[in-house]
This record gives C-alpha cells, structure tokens and sequence, in this order.
C-alpha cells in the first residue's frame, strides 16, 4: 500500500474538497487530490495572475544512477537523449512491446543521477519493465517515489517566489527553507511553472514555508487600504493555494493532455496528440519502434486526439455554457437527436474556458477522418447535441 500523504492533515485542517484520482485496478491504489480549498475562481485566476501552489501526489519518480543510464535509457525511450547535458529535461514516452504507451516521463539529467518523473499508476509497470534490460550495463534503478513528494507552482510571480525558475526543459537545485529542492519547468498552464521534487521528510515544512512567505497578508482588502509596512513578499507573489480543479482548467486551456486521462496504457503514440514532442524519428533502435515506425509508414492511426470548441449553448436551468462531460460521444456534423447514428469518438476531458469567455472546450479522441482542423461535428452535451470544430492544435490558448 502506498504511504499516505504528508500534507493530507493540513487539507482536512483547511478543509480542502478531496477526489479520487487514478485507476482502480493496477499496482498503486487510487490517491486523494486536493479539488478545491472552496474558492474555485480565486484559485484560478490566481494561475494567471498570481501564483497557486499545488500538491501532486498523483506524480511519482524513478531514479537511476551509473554512468550507462543516459545511454540505456536512449536505447529505451522514444525521445532522443543523446549528448543530453546536466540540466536538461526532455519529455518521452515508454512503450511496451506491442507500442502502446506505458508511461509518459519527463526525463530530468543531473550530474549523479537521471530521474524518470510520471504519473504515480505508471511506475511500478516502468521499472520492472526497465530494469528487466539492464543486463550488462553500469545502471541501477529505484523506485523513490516513497521518499520523495511533488509539489507544482504555477503563475507568473511563480520566479519570485523561489528567486528563480529553470524554465521548461530545465532543471536546478534550489533551497527551501534549508532545504535542497529540485525544481523544474513545465509548460502545463501556459504560465510560468515550476514542478518541485522534495524529500517526504521535509514535504510539509517546504509546504507550509511557501504558504506563508508567498501569501498576501492583505488578501481581499482594496490596496488603498493597506498598510505600506506590511507589504512584504508575500503582498507581490500573493500566492493561494489551489487544487486539480483550477489546474485541470488552465491545463486544457493550455492544450495540455495526461495520461491516464486522455490517452492511457492502450494508447499508441500518434493517438495521443504529442508524438512529436516526445517522439524522435531521427534516433536509434527503442522499445516499441517498429510500431511506431510502420504506424507512420501507413500514414496515420485509427484515432486522434484532437482539441474542439464548443458553441455557445446556455443551459437554461442553471445559466451556464452546456459542458460534456468525460466519455461523452462525438458525432458527425450531420447528426441530429432523434437520428444520431453512430459516435465517432468521445470526449476524454473538458472545461468552461475563463480566457476565451466562458466557451465550453475539450479534449475528445475521434476517427481519424475527423482529426483535421475546421471540421464539424456535433458533442453530447447534457442531452443536448451542440456543435463543434476541431481546432488547429490541442493549444486554446497561452502565453508566447
């Protein structure tokens, strides 16, 4: 059984709303997340204005040391990791033989050691399957998922909280009350955004430091009515704390799919829609490439992960944009209620977009012949059919 979350008694204190997350069938049971701390749009606009400090303990790490590890894991990993430098992150996918997807890693070098950062369901499954190659090589590999625990910031005063902020595709060490931390950038909200691993003995006083010193001690009071003496750090990060909810809505925004949620351990690669971000066709022989490699040959798959925008459509009973909800069906444009002939796909995760003014958005996987951008189609949505265009990218939106 997995430990139990560090921080779980300061949520309850705040009274925090708490889900499920994850598979109920696997290796690692299902882990509580943090929804909301009951101020959904605060918590939000914080992403985008402010800053929001997120607990992850739905990410788990694996760690490997030798000096064979970049080279074994180049010979493993769908991502080109050759000449990869201390301080670099690239993301790939770990596929299984039959190439299918069975994680989807960040892989962040350092000098000693390399670490694989996933969702939590995936690491069993990736370690066993990359320890079971390591014959001749100098490599060790270890789950240290139990010893570490992953926080996220996420917001433009993200940088001034820490005093600095890697950037995506880097990472560095930095000191939290302390503490050594390391911190890397990610591109999830389309805002600054910094990924932090922690040692699980110094989770919650990491946690409680950044509160405290990045929260505005005049929150919710008109700046003309505050103190100047009491304008401290806190008064410039003005940092919330904020749960999936408000980071599920800022990462569709972002066109940012997860495993396990928009595309999972049957996937294949060109189903997820992000094969040439963690996909290098230019690289030596891995796991699972010649699936990958005759898929591309035969030009394309059978489904696509695409990003649709939804019509306007008011929902009379409660005043808001009619929203699908996951595993809705996607129907052709043609379609109408009483004749709605067959899905052509479903909807694997979808919001109300406060940037783009409230319009619903989504993540669906549909027949290929439906992937491109501009076409029509019509999403269930409430019992309700209303239209939809595939957009260009899986991108609504984000800062250049």
């Amino acid at each position: 059984m997995a430990r139990s979350n560090p921080l779980r008694r300061v949520h309850q204190e705040a009274e925090a709303s708490l889900i499920s997350y994850g598979p109920s069938e696997g290796e690692h049971p299902p882990v509580e997340l943090v929804e909301t701390f009951g101020e959904l749009d605060l918590e939000y606009a914080a992403i985008r204005k402010a800053c929001v400090l997120i607990d992850q303990p739905n990410r788990g790490v694996i760690e490997l040391t030798g000096p064979d590890r970049v080279d074994f894991l180049n010979r493993m990993l769908t991502q080109e990791l050759k000449g990869m430098q201390a301080g670099e992150v690239r993301a790939s996918f770990w596929l299984n033989r039959k190439g299918r997807v069975d994680a989807d890693l960040r892989v962040i070098h350092m000098e000693e050691r390399t670490l694989l950062e996933m969702d939590v369901h995936a690491v069993a499954r990736t370690i066993a399957g990359l320890s079971a190659y390591i014959i001749t090589e100098d490599v060790v590999a270890k789950d240290i998922t139990e010893v570490t625990h992953r926080l996220a910031l996420h917001g433009p005063t993200a940088e001034l909280l820490l005093g600095t902020a890697p950037g995506a595709g880097r990472c560095a060490s930095v000191r939290v009350r302390g503490r050594d931390v390391l911190a890397f950038g990610s591109e999830d909200t389309g805002e600054t955004s910094v990924e932090l691993v922690v040692p699980v003995e110094a989770a919650l006083e990491v946690y409680e430091h950044l509160v405290e010193t990045g929260s505005d001690p005049n929150q919710g009071m008109p700046e003309a009515l505050t103190d100047p003496a009491t304008r401290t750090l806190g008064s410039q990060v003005r940092l919330r704390q904020a749960g999936w909810h408000a980071y599920n809505i800022a990462r569709i925004e972002a066109g940012v799919p997860l495993y396990y949620v928009d595309f999972g351990p049957n996937s294949l690669p060109a189903e997820t829609g992000v094969l040439m971000e963690r996909v290098s066709f230019t690289k030596g022989c891995y796991l699972g490439q010649e699936i990958v490699a005759r898929m591309r040959a035969r030009g394309h798959p059978k489904q696509e992960l695409v990003a649709l925008k939804l019509a306007r459509q008011i929902d009379l009973v409660n005043g808001t944009p009619r929203q699908p909800i996951t595993g809705a069906a996607v129907l052709k444009k043609e379609a109408t209620e009483s004749l709605p002939g067959e899905p052509v796909g479903a909807v694997t995760s979808s919001t109300t977009s406060p940037m783009l003014g409230a319009a619903a958005i989504c993540f669906a996987q549909v027949k290929h012949e439906l992937a491109t951008a501009g076409t029509e189609v019509m999403v269930v949505a409430d019992d309700t059919l209303v239209a939809g265009v595939v957009q260009p990218t899986l991108r609504f939106w984000g800062r250049e």
